[in-house]
Order: C-alpha cells, then structure tokens, then sequence
C-alpha cells in the first residue's frame, strides 16, 4: 500500500505546529491568531494524509493489517530477553478512527479561530496544546502495540488536563482537571495491570499482530485471561467515563467548548471504545468479560441519561449525553463479544459499536460546536437565561435541530441506524443469556430519554420567547469560519449512517477468522431493517420522547412544573441534579479513604522510616561527640590512654586466655 507506507507522517505534521507555536514565542505570532494558521495547516496536512491512507486500507486491502514497526527497546537479562516495538499497525478500525480523529480535528481547529478569537495571549497556549494532543491521539491510533498505545493514552491523559484547565485562573476549571486527571488515573492503573498480565501471558510479547494470531498460546489459563481483560476494560472505563468512574466528565465541561466538542466527544474519550475494538481478537475468548462490558454500557448509557432530564447547563446535558452514547457502544461491543463465543458467524455487536462511535463523533461534534456558537452568542450556558433564539441565530438552530434528531434516532439521519443496530445486538444476546432484556430495555428508555432531553434542550435554547431579553437582544449568529464547520457536521449527522447501506458491515472487519459478515445489497438491507418490529421499538421510543418534550418545552400543554409538583418527585429531581450523590462520594472517599491512607502512610514514613535513620544518625552524632571530647591536644594524656589500654588488654588476656 503506497500511502501507507508514509503513515507514520501523520502524526508529525500536529507535532510540529506544537513545538513551532509552543517554543517560538509571542512575537512571531502576535498578528497570526496565536498560531492559529499553523494549527490549521499542519491538522489539515495530516487530514489528507489520513484520509488517502484509510481510504487506500479501506478499498484495496485485503483485511491483512499493514504493519511497520522498528526496535525501540531491548531487555536482555539471563533467561528473560525482550524486545520492544515502536511502529504503526493500519486495519480498517484504525482506517475508520484516523478517518473520524483527524476530520473532526481538522473542523475544530477551523472553528476555533472564531470562538477562540478574543482570548489575547493564551491562545498560543490553546493552540499548542491542541496541536499536541491532535498528535498524541493520532499515535495512540497508529500504535502497532500496547504498550506503544499506554504512552500515547497517557499523553492524551495530559493533554485533557491541560486543555479542561485552560482557565487556570478559574476554581472550577482548576478543581475540574485535576478530577479528571486523578479519576482517570484509576482507569490507568488498571490498564496498566492488564498489560503486565498480557506481557505474562503472551511470553514478553505486546505487539498486536503477536497477541491476535497467539490467543490460543497465552500462559496462565482462562481466569488469567480473564482478569486480564477485566483489567484492560478498566483503562476503558476511565478514560470513556463508565460507570463507576463517569463523573470527571460532566466537570470537563469547564474548558472551552471546542475543547468539549474535540476531547470530550469526538475522540478523546472514544480511545476507551478503541481500545476494547482494537482488543476484540482476545476480548471474544473471555465471554465473562464481555458481558461484563455490556452491562456497564447499558447501565451507563440509562443511568447517564437520567441526569440530563432536568439539568439546565447547555454543555452538561450533552455531557450526559456523551457519557451516555459510550454506554451504547460498549452495551454493542459487550453483546457482540459475547454472542460471537457462542455463534462466530453473528457480529452485528462489533459492527454496532463502531458504526455508533463514528457517527456519533459526526453528531455530538456538530452538537457542541453548535452550542459554543450559542454560548458565543448569548455568552451564558444557562438554558433558563435563553428561549427564542432561533430568530437571531438561523444557522445554529437549524444545524444544531439536525444534530438533535440524528441523535434521537429518527430515520434517515444517521444516528438512527447505528442504535437500531445496538439494539439489535442487545435483543440477539437474549437467546444466549437472558439477562440481555434487561440490557436490551436500558437501551429501549435510554432512547426515549435522549429523544427528551435533547428536544427539551433545543426548545428551551431556540424555541418560545426569549426570557432574558438582555441576552436575545446581544445574541448574534457565529461567523462564517465557525458556521462552515457546523455545515459540514450537519451534512455528516444526515448522512454518514447511509455508510451502512454502502456495506458498512462487510468493509468492518477487526480481523478475527469466521468475523466476515455476509454481503448484502442496500435494498436488501432496507427491508431486513423496515421489516424489523424492533426498528418500529426504537422509532417509537424516539418518536414519544421528541412529543412529550414539544408539549412540555414548547406549546406548554404539559406544565414542567409537573415533574417537581409532589415531594417524591422534588426528591427525585434534587437527587438527579446532585448526580445521585457521586459527587459527594467522591470528596468523602478522597478526604476519608485516600486522605487517611496518606495519613498513615506519611507516619509511617515520617516516625518510621524517617525516625529509624534519624535516630541512627542521631547515636552516631553523639558518639563522635564522646570520643571527639578525647582528642585534647596534650602528649602526656595519650601516653596515659596508651598505657591505659595496654594494661587493660594485659589484665584480660592473664584472666581470660591463661597466658600470664
């Protein structure tokens, strides 16, 4: 593959816009929007280059990975003697991810130039680091092993850090990254346990082409396995923001929005969802760990949605939201994996999940931009403080409206047809295990409360009369450099799911033997999808969601007031918005647990460890002073001590030894 083999340049082009904006200063880039044009030329570079080489993977590839990789490493002690890898590994997953990462990439910086515009000095600071972390993100893609693919997603850890605490001087922001670092780190930890179980198990080896054509010759038996992919899963569960570990994300909202729309959406925190794709050839061989994947998907994707029903903070409800659609893809992933080890010839689960993760990446990016052109606008994030606005941003409504109904799952807009996908895929798993009804109706209501939630935000933002008129009469549509970007993500939320008419399925393929899925014409598709009561489900479910929210947040046949009206309700209300306490679990397990973990630890170290040598340097401070006192300067007292001594040994040796 001719393209291909230029791969590893995509990265670079990113890196080199960091290290030029970063290190060469103010001065040069006083007039150049921080070093703005050199963000979007160098991401825009690295979008060519991505798109020819997907492209190339994706129409002329055979399947077979295109692999490079060279020597990074090598360990050589006694029996143990390792080699470490740094390269590039290219399928058609790593295809569709370079595909979604460096397109929307590419769209975000564009938008930034507009929305970013009045911050003066930091934006050379934003671009810079935006410009690394599009590079960091772009290698944990390209990785050719896991390891390769740790550091990377350590580098798009600090990233994240960085970019949420843009607004340093800003408390919340400050407090929000350092959440999202340290609750991420969890996630780490754990991923960082099931590479040190892979590198067991696959005798030193972390390379993916090793570990996928050697599952059947892992060490240590099925738990190890087992465990091991619990662990990895775990890196997942951090870095996507699943349930327990869900809750830094909604606080991420404190960075600029372009940031929410890139990171939080688009592709930071699908690398969870990438990395249990890009595990899948092993992921299958442990059924346990699969359906324990899909029941943190569902769970999340319902429990997230629940605390976007009545939240008022335009970027948290889409938050929830993101939290919410992850739980979707690894609920597809979970039931794929699961179905596959007993019936290898069924994988709509992988298809759904990945389906989903792009056009969701499509949609959600449309969606946040879409709601930094109305913070933009109305300079506030309070939905209460809006109403009306479609009248003074035409574009925004209408854009954001498509990013809404794609997201509800109405047909044809493309959201629809990944989640009647994971739908599917949750009902097939029935047959299997009946606890997939439950995960099948957790995606049923999730459905119908993203319809809600979603219509409920675009009537309170766009519909009605304005309710603070200050902020309608300064509301102003975005300019044109963020508004093209928002017309092409519009485009894309209609129309990438006709991807799955266009043999999305058969050109997915993640490379396991017998996961070849059967070639099927579009119209023959259309009628297994319009011929489905289950698709009829999912509409349906949209369909009541988007009408309860028009009667509510539009004509006001519904009072919202109704939701709060008993004390039950309240109760429930006050508990959706304090996030079901976990929130506060987590300040009380930090103060409470870590904090005294940290306590013991430091007396520990302090009076134990410290104490010890001090102590032990304390008795030799003081024996030097003793035999220091000794050393007086006069001849006549070391003849004395002399003679002292020697009598002494004499006494001794005439009562002990017998030689006198």
């Amino acid at each position: 593959m001719a393209f291909a083999e230029y791969a590893w340049l995509i990265p670079i082009f990113p890196l080199i816009a960091f290290v030029v904006i970063g290190f060469l200063g103010n001065r040069l880039f006083k007039k150049w929007e921080g070093g703005a044009p050199v963000a979007i030329l160098m991401t825009a570079i690295s979008l060519v280059l991505a798109l020819a080489v997907a492209f190339e993977a994706l129409t002329t590839g055979d399947g077979t990975p295109f692999v490079q990789s060279l020597e990074w490493l090598v360990v050589q002690s006694g029996e143990f003697n390792f080699t470490f890898n740094m390269g590039i590994y290219i399928d058609n997953l790593s295809a569709l991810m370079l595909i979604v990462v460096a397109f929307i990439s590419t769209l975000v910086v564009i938008y930034s130039l507009g929305y970013m515009h009045e911050e003066g000095e930091k934006k050379r600071r934003y671009y810079a680091v935006i410009s690394l972390f599009i590079s960091v993100m772009l290698g944990l893609v390209l990785a050719s092993n896991f390891l390769q693919m740790f550091i990377f997603w350590e580098l798009v850890g600090l990233c994240s850090y960085l970019l949420i605490g843009f607004w340093n001087t800003r408390p919340s922001a400050a407090s929000a990254a350092k959440k999202a670092f340290l609750v991420t780190r969890i996630g780490d930890i754990m991923f960082m346990i099931g590479l040190f179980v892979f590198f067991i198990g696959f005798q030193g080896n972390l390379d993916y082409t090793h570990i996928f054509n050697n599952v059947d010759a892992f060490v240590g038996g099925d738990a190890l396995l087992t465990f091991g992919t619990l662990m990895i899963f775990g890196g997942a569960i951090g870095k996507s923001a699943q349930f327990p570990l869900h809750d830094w994300l909604p606080d991420a909202m404190e960075g600029p929005t372009t940031v929410s729309a890139l990171i939080h959406a688009a592709t930071m925190v699908k690398a969870g969802v990438y990395l249990v794709a890009r595990s899948y050839p092993v992921m299958v061989e442990t059924p346990d760990t699969m359906l324990f994947i899909a029941f943190i998907g569902g769970f999340t994707a319902l429990f997230a949605a629940t605390m976007a029903l009545n939240n008022t903070n335009i970027k948290r409800v889409l938050a929830y939201s993101t939290v919410s659609q992850l739980g979707y893809m690894f609920l597809a992933l979970g039931a794929g994996g699961y179905i596959y080890y007993y019936h290898a010839d069924f994988n709509v689960g992988y298809a759904a999940g990945t389906f989903h993760l792009m056009n969701h990446a499509f949609f959600k990016a449309l969606l946040f931009l879409s709601a930094g052109a109305v913070i933009h606008a109305a300079h506030t994030e309070d939905m209460r403080l809006m109403g009306g606005l479609s009248k003074k941003l035409k574009i925004t409504s209408l854009v954001m409206l498509i990013g809404c109904i794609s997201i509800a799952g109405i047909p044809p807009f493309s959201g629809f047809w990944s989640k009647d996908l994971v739908l599917e895929a949750a009902f097939e798993g029935i047959q299997y295990n009946g606890l997939f009804i439950l995960l099948y109706a957790f995606g049923l209501i999730t459905a119908f409360l993203t319809a809600f939630y979603m219509f409920r935000l675009w009537f309170l933002t766009f519909a009605g009369k304005p309710r603070d008129q200050h902020t309608y009469d300064h509301a102003h549509e975005a300019p044109k450099v963020m508004w093209v970007p928002l017309a092409i993500l519009a485009v894309l939320a209609f129309g990438s799911g006709f991807a799955f008419l266009m043999g999305f399925e058969s050109v997915l393929v993640p490379g396991l033997e017998g996961f070849v899925p059967h070639e099927a014409s579009a119209v023959d598709l259309l009628v297994a999808v319009f011929t489905n009561i289950l698709t009829y489900a999912s509409i349906l479910a949209a369909v009541l969601g988007i009408g309860l929210a028009y009667l509510v947040y539009y004509k006001g046949t519904i009072n919202p007031a109704v939701f709060t009206a008993t004390p039950a309700r309240k109760a429930m209300s006050n508990v959706l918005l304090a996030r079901y306490g976990f929130t506060k679990a987590y300040d009380w397990f930090g103060l409470k647990v870590i904090y005294g973990i940290s306590k013991v630890v430091d007396f520990i170290d302090r009076r134990i460890i410290d104490g010890l040598i001090n102590g032990i340097s304390a008795g030799l401070i003081r024996a030097g002073g003793f035999l220091r006192r000794g050393q007086t300067g006069f001849v006549q007292s070391y003849a004395a001590v002399i003679v002292a001594g020697v009598s002494l040994i004499v006494i001794l040796l005439f009562y002990v030894g017998g030689v006198i």
